[in-house]
């Protein structure tokens, strides 16, 4: 038999982009409920009178597990297909959130860590699960469509996770905390029973089947780009987790409705830069020899970038020391904090993709998230430790050192236009 004709492939092809929007579909509604538990779970606990320590200490399970299934995940995403993994993810959110769902009193630091836990997991499994499933869908060399494609992915989801945070505010307020968990459980269940039923192509098991140790990275350029992660996302919640919300909420007497809001329009913005960090880049649009590639992302575009955000919350930090329009300056300094960042987030997870292998692209998305993870459970045991003991002001600084160190750590990225 000779080889398939592009005719007789297209049905086919079709077929994994539809499995392929499936899967987007369910990180997205998952990512509303995920971002309406953390506004919830720090609103919530605060009212109880929860100091901001034991209040990232809640998060503590959450970030830890997600190092972990990171790693294994996707080990799992190469042996049992990427629709395994997102179904798994959303099973396991259920049950977190089910676990919620019980009398106050019940509430206990180890019992929320340990439901946290499960959504962690949940969490990584379906971020992971569609990361990983965008780089089959680009033909090879494709990268300028690939970074194109990465960036709408990572920016819609941020944006939903925006809405979340402002539905975990509104739910708390007019539906109180059991309420608004048993809610969002309901309707997962539903997205969950829906993707059973569609979930059906075997996106991104691999031919090859992986070893159990080679879920750590052999790759220079995964790995250097996986540290630069690290500091990245810790930087950004080592301020921002813990420490922002309940300063917005003690300082400038917000109640919960306007931090919900206001941290939700902040995130849906900072995904709406996502979505177009192409344009802000200028890697739009194909230039030069091949309109294929453009002026695409290298080592040293995420050089500049880095450099370009360590400056931000050190004038955040100058103007909270000399109590220079506080509010003000707080304010327009984070909505400028995210745009940046949110363009070096774009940034990272292209490059991560494109670095990727094809066959069990999923290990190296993992690895990477994996660091992505660690970064997050260091600045948000930071956010709640730091901000206790010695303010806002504090957290900002660490978080320009943090910045300083992913800005150095990302001139060691390969300058070349394109992975081989």
């Amino acid at each position: 038999m000779g080889p398939l004709s592009p005719k007789a492939l297209a049905p086919q092809l079709s077929k994994q982009v539809k499995q392929y929007l499936v899967i987007t579909g369910n990180y997205w509604a998952f990512t509303l409920t995920d971002g309406a538990l953390r506004m919830l779970v720090v609103l919530y606990f605060h009212q109880l009178g929860y100091s901001p320590l034991n209040i990232a200490m809640l998060f503590l399970f959450y970030e830890i597990f997600g190092v972990v299934t990171n790693l294994i995940g996707g080990w799992l995403g190469a042996h049992l297909g990427l629709n395994k993994t997102m179904n798994i993810g959303l099973a396991l959110q259920i049950i977190a959130l089910s676990m919620l769902a019980v009398p106050a009193e019940m509430l206990t630091i180890v019992y929320v860590m340990a439901a946290q836990a499960l959504s962690g997991i949940a969490k990584d499994l379906n971020k992971m699960s569609a990361k990983s499933a965008i780089k089959l869908l680009v033909p090879k060399g494709n990268e300028g469509k690939l970074y194109q494609w990465v960036a709408v992915l990572t920016g819609s989801k941020n944006t939903l996770k925006g809405i979340g945070f402002f539905l975990g505010g509104l739910l708390l307020t007019s539906l109180g905390f059991k309420g608004a968990i048993i809610l969002m459980a309901s309707l997962l269940a539903c997205v969950w029973v829906f993707s059973l039923i569609t979930l059906k192509e075997e996106l991104g098991k691999a031919k090859n089947k992986p070893k159990f140790t080679d879920i750590l990275s052999k790759s220079a350029s995964i790995n250097i780009l996986s540290a630069a992660r690290l500091f990245l996302f810790g930087a950004r919640d080592v301020w921002f987790v813990v420490a922002l919300p309940v300063f917005l909420s003690v300082n400038f007497n917000w109640d919960h409705w306007w931090v919900g809001s206001f941290m939700a329009s902040w995130v849906i913005g900072y995904g709406i830069v996502q979505s177009i960090a192409p344009h802000i880049t200028g890697n739009s649009t194909g230039r030069g020899t091949n309109k294929n590639q453009g002026n695409i992302p290298t080592g040293k575009t995420a050089f500049l970038w880095a450099s370009y955000l360590t400056l931000i919350p050190a004038a955040i930090a100058l103007a909270l020391h000399f109590d220079f329009y506080i509010q003000t300056s707080l304010i327009m300094g984070l909505l400028i904090f995210g745009a940046v960042f949110a363009v070096n987030s774009s940034l990272h997870s292209y490059l991560i993709v494109s670095y990727a292998g094809s066959d069990g692209v999923s290990l190296d998305v993992g690895f990477y998230y994996m660091a992505n993870a660690m970064g997050r459970l260091i600045g948000t045991l930071l956010s709640g430790w730091v901000y206790q003991e010695y303010g806002l002001e504090s957290c900002l600084w660490i978080s320009m050192l943090f910045l300083a160190l992913t800005a150095a750590i990302s001139t060691k990225l390969p300058l070349l236009k394109f992975s081989q």
